[in-house]
């Protein structure tokens, strides 16, 4: 055991002498101390219920409502990753959506949109890593009437050192140092907001509500609907749900614990083995989060407050290699938490199910070509309008698109029109010429790099 704490208190020294906030490295130490007690994180299927939910659609929210409660929302975009699942290497959310527009550029718009319609204040923060801080920075440049009074427009969220797996002792990796980093999950936004100073001066202003959601996420406006529900709720807490589709049955879904009636977030990081099966079965669990958070801020302050700034998320135990580009590099650990999972630590809180057009996120180039396509349409207000029926499966061949810059040439001309496709498969090398059509439903084969001729209409009846 002591050669563990001593990992713990090397790992302390680290963060001290980069600099990381102490009460971010007490929540580090917290977690670290559950790791050395064997602790998993995991939760199995016997401890939990099937959750049933409100849906927005049924809920009366009037008008002087939602604008009030808009009034008093800040929102709040995580911004701290760098796409690299996608060959990038900067912010994620500069890459274009269309028209010369970045993910960046159309989650500024819609905040200046709702400030003009509701003539609310409407804070717009990020939360960058110190990787994407001086990009996005950079790229909201343009937009001067962005900040709000005197407040931030960003704050940046932590950093822990991954722990090798046979010691727990912080890993060394001078080839690459920068590598002997990592995030501890999007968890760490309440301890980054409350060691930033930044929750006490939103309180001090007069907000009253938060709004998180991803950056990739395009569907997630701060919408002055939901903020109303959430003010009437009286809840410390939300997260709005959808019900999940064939797409998403690898993905967490929430449930109710048995052992106190408590809403859980769990993570298929979280989930055993043997209970994989009832983490898929969509007639069990019907509901899987979007990302999109609400809290009181009041109500937040004093849960951590209360708890010396550490909330106390379940840990997820993520096992990677120091180099993940390596897979003979050493085996580490990385301490993570989901900022959803805080949904158990306050009673009252509550879940909202919302349409799919409050979650299109972008995780692939698959993701991006629908984004890109005629599937959805960007109104004056800058939202994410469906307007083709259905939202088609896409699957393009790994080897040839999942990087952005191979992807980018194989659509010179910009993405095939999908508002009547309902799956488009792409085996092989195939570069699409201006003004394609996709219909019902299309798989494209063969050797060699081929070519979509501009019009080609390309039906699943060919």
């Amino acid at each position: 055991m002591s050669g563990r704490s001593s990992g713990l208190e090397m790992a302390r020294a680290k963060m001290a002498d980069a600099g990381v906030d102490p009460v971010a490295i007490e929540t580090f130490a917290h977690y670290y101390r559950l790791l050395e007690h064997g602790e998993t994180g995991m939760i199995p299927e016997a401890s939990i219920d099937p959750v049933d939910i409100e849906s927005l659609a049924d809920a009366d929210v009037p008008d002087d409502v939602a604008a009030d409660a808009i009034g008093k929302t800040v929102a709040i975009k995580l911004n701290g990753g760098l796409g690299t699942s996608m060959g990038m290497e900067r912010a994620k959310s500069l890459l274009c959506v269309r028209r010369g527009l970045n993910f960046l550029d159309i989650i500024a718009r819609q905040a200046l949109h709702l400030r003009t319609a509701y003539d609310a204040r409407l804070p717009l923060i990020f939360m960058n890593s110190f990787r994407t801080s001086a990009d996005t920075l950079h790229a909201l440049g343009r937009y001067d009437e962005l900040a709000a009074g005197d407040l931030p427009i960003e704050f940046l969220q932590n950093k822990e050192p991954k722990l090798l797996a046979d010691s727990l002792k912080p890993v060394e990796w001078p080839k690459e140092p920068d590598l002997e980093w990592c995030p501890p999950g999007h968890g760490d936004i309440y301890t980054a907001l409350r060691g930033t100073g930044l929750l006490d001066r939103l309180i001090a202003e007069g907000y009253r509500y938060a709004f998180v959601s991803n950056s990739d996420n395009l569907g997630a406006v701060p919408a002055p609907r939901v903020a109303g529900w959430f003010a009437a709720s009286g809840a410390p807490f939300a997260i709005e749900a959808v019900r999940r589709t064939p797409s998403d049955k690898k993905g967490g879904h929430f449930a109710r614990r048995k052992a106190d009636g408590r809403i859980v977030l769990r993570e298929t990081a979280q989930t055993l083995p043997e209970d994989r099966e009832a983490l898929a079965d969509l007639s069990r669990h019907r509901f899987c989060s979007t990302n999109n958070l609400w809290f009181d801020l009041v109500a937040m302050k004093a849960k951590l407050d209360e708890r010396d700034g550490v909330l106390g998320l379940p840990l997820i135990r993520n096992e990677k290699t120091v180099d993940p580009a390596d897979p003979s590099s050493p085996k580490v650990i990385q301490v993570e938490t989901a900022m959803g999972a805080a949904i158990e630590v306050f009673e009252g809180a509550r879940l909202i199910e919302v349409g799919r057009d409050r979650f299109i996120p972008v995780k692939t180039t698959n993701d991006l070509l629908v984004l890109r396509s005629d599937v959805y349409e960007i109104g004056e207000d800058f939202a994410l309008t469906q307007v083709a029926s259905d939202v088609p499966y896409v699957d393009l061949d790994t080897d040839h698109y999942k990087v952005v810059g191979e992807f980018d040439k194989r659509f010179p001309e910009g993405a095939p029109s999908l508002a009547k496709a309902t799956s488009l498969k792409v085996g092989g090398d195939w570069t699409f010429g201006h003004g394609v059509q996709v219909v019902g439903d299309v798989a494209l084969d063969g050797k060699g790099a081929q070519r979509v001729p501009a019009g080609e209409v390309l039906s699943g009846d060919d």
